[in-house]
């Protein structure tokens, strides 16, 4: 055989691989655009409806406008200057931490009881408290915020009343829960942690099945304890779903108390229930003064970053994986 006809065979039978290397290039830029199709309507979906509001409204915190004006003028970081000497701020931040405090412990802890009594407690009518707690989650919450309106009226409020029932004298009580300045905040904090507890409960019912029972099996032959097994089994091994309820329920509280507080109190008595949310609502929508509520919203913004990052690092612990 010639080497003419070896050359011939060689380069018949030897791969081709830059005909190889572009059809991978090929393959790839097909499914880049595959998933670039179905990506781009979500993200311009974020852009429209959460990048631009965000811009928008740092934008208008640098002026001084109306919202309805056609004009604005730019007044630089006044409105910010008017939010350190405004003492309604420092209420408002006050009430939103000590809403996120006082519902982070009530909602985490009554949760997880729940979770466990109906897990591994095998409390009777397990179905039936799984359905009640979740409830208020299908609910409005201004449905909710209206209902409990309700509950603390000083003449036809089931609060009231009950506490009458077990009275021995005959004044009864017409206590004005929601408009006496110590109890106004208490009053906020009941039905935020109802509305909650179902949720949660569900979140941390999934986390405790998913731990194989073996490990509680070993344990109990081991002669462990019901108490040592959920803060030595249950508890290390769900952490990282009661951090998630814990940031969860921060981010929520700080963003959204709006509703809640506007409907049963509007801030008041006094602007002593006044959250962030709701005061950023009445600045802007009320007093149309709609620069200086921006400027509210941007701390909203700034303080709900700064307290995640915050939590995210003082939770941080050890996962144990099964």
């Amino acid at each position: 055989m010639s080497n003419a006809t070896l050359d011939h065979l060689v380069s018949t039978n030897t791969p081709r691989k830059p005909i190889l290397h572009k059809t991978k290039n090929a393959d790839r830029s097909k499914r880049n655009l595959f998933i670039l199709t179905f990506l781009l309507p979500t993200f311009i979906f974020y852009c429209v409806f959460t990048i631009y509001p965000l811009l928008r409204g740092l934008y208008v915190s640098f002026f001084d406008w109306s919202g309805s004006a056609e004009t604005m003028s730019f007044i630089g970081l006044d409105n910010y200057k008017e939010m350190l000497a405004d003492p309604i701020i420092g209420t408002a931040i006050m009430n939103d931490y000590f809403l996120v405090v006082t519902k982070v412990i009530g909602i985490v802890a009554i949760a997880t009881l729940f979770a466990v009594a109906i897990t591994r407690l095998k409390v009777k009518g397990s179905s039936f408290f799984r359905f009640a707690f979740f409830i208020p989650n299908i609910i409005s919450v201004a449905v909710i915020a209206v209902l409990w309106r309700a509950v603390y009226h000083p003449e036809l409020g089931f609060l009231n009343n009950i506490i009458n029932l077990f009275r021995s004298d005959d004044n009864l009580i017409r206590k004005v829960w929601l408009g006496d300045v110590d109890s106004a905040m208490w009053s906020l904090v009941w039905p935020s942690i109802w509305a909650g507890i179902g949720f949660y409960m569900i979140l941390l019912i999934a986390a405790i099945l998913s731990i194989p029972g073996e490990i509680y099996e070993q344990s109990e032959i081991d002669g462990v304890s019901k108490w040592k097994q959920f803060t030595r089994i249950t508890l290390p091994l769900i952490w990282e779903q009661v951090k998630v309820s814990i940031i969860h329920i921060t981010i929520t509280t700080l963003n959204g108390s709006f509703v809640m507080v506007w409907i049963m109190t509007e801030g008041g008595p006094d602007n002593r229930t006044q959250v962030m949310g709701s005061y950023l609502y009445q600045m802007g929508f009320r007093q149309f003064h709609m620069g200086y509520a921006a400027a509210i919203g941007v701390l909203i913004l700034i303080t709900s970053l700064l307290t995640t990052a915050i939590l995210s690092r003082l939770l941080r612990k050890e996962t144990y994986e099964l």
